[in-house]
């Protein structure tokens, strides 16, 4: 084999193994920026602020939306805080840039809790609003969370 030959081959494999190389740091630096929004995510769902919202709504009389609004003594925006917050993780989820099991792992039994609390008052705030949409993403974040819960059955 002569010297221009074992060049040409050299060069070859040396692109080769920059293109693995440079695959393999594309993949780590997408895993790594979507775990860092999961944990900003995380944040706003572990600060003071929203724990207290979460728990007032939770505990809150919501058999209905007059009956939420009652218990939130009219302050709508501590159920927008967290139904919009559900809603932007589902939207997240449902374009594939975060990870289910990263966001399951933190938040899924807080978003099935609440889910199951509240679906009630959205159904009726969607008939209200006339927007059938309405926090339709963090419908589809419990739909993903009990549809992929382990040992349960599945919907």
């Amino acid at each position: 084999m002569s010297i221009a030959t074992a060049s040409v081959i050299l060069a070859a494999a040396s692109v080769v193994a920059a293109s693995i190389y440079y695959s393999f740091q594309i993949r780590n630096q997408t895993y790594a920026r979507r775990a860092d929004l999961v944990l900003r995510l995380y944040a706003t769902f572990d600060s003071l602020e929203f724990q207290r919202a979460f728990h007032t709504v939770y505990w809150a009389d919501t058999h209905d939306y007059d009956a939420l609004l009652g218990a939130l003594e009219g302050q709508r925006h501590v159920g927008t805080y967290l139904f919009t917050f559900y809603d932007q993780v589902g939207v997240l989820l449902r374009r594939g840039l975060i990870d289910f099991e990263l966001v399951d792992a933190l938040l899924g039994n807080s978003a099935r809790q609440l889910w199951e609390k509240v679906e009630p008052v959205v159904e009726e705030a969607r008939a209200r609003s006339d927007d059938p949409r309405l926090y339709e993403h963090f419908e589809y974040l419990y739909t993903e969370m009990a549809r992929r819960a382990p040992g349960e059955a599945r919907g």
